[in-house]
């Protein structure tokens, strides 16, 4: 498999940016990500109960690899505030050797 195969990007909303850096944090010291960026300001349009919803969030990207994300997303999941949290992971079709070298050996691996 290919470097950048073994890498995923993971996209995750939160309520708030505190939430989002102290779970971020978490993650990171664990070892189950290498990186997380914050980006507030996304503003989130859904159905939920039964009625249009909007919300502003914050959105966590968080950068780990295949092995790693059973227990990242598990993780992830029991210290999220949301009822159905949004946990997408991504392969990346490409990613720099010396970047998928560092979450590689940022995760233990």
């Amino acid at each position: 498999m290919s470097e950048s195969g073994e890498l995923r990007i993971v996209l995750c909303t939160f309520p708030d940016r505190e939430q989002a850096r102290q779970i971020g944090t978490a993650l990171v010291e664990k070892q189950l990500a290498a990186c997380v960026n914050l980006l507030p300001g996304v503003e989130s349009i859904y159905p939920w109960d039964g009625k249009l919803e909007t919300a502003s969030e914050v959105l966590a990207v968080f950068k780990t690899t295949r092995a790693a994300y059973p227990a990242f997303a598990e993780k992830l999941s029991e210290l999220h505030p949301y009822e159905v949290p949004e946990i997408l992971a991504l392969a990346p079709a490409a990613a720099a050797k010396a970047y998928a070298a560092w979450v590689r050996a940022s995760t233990g691996q």
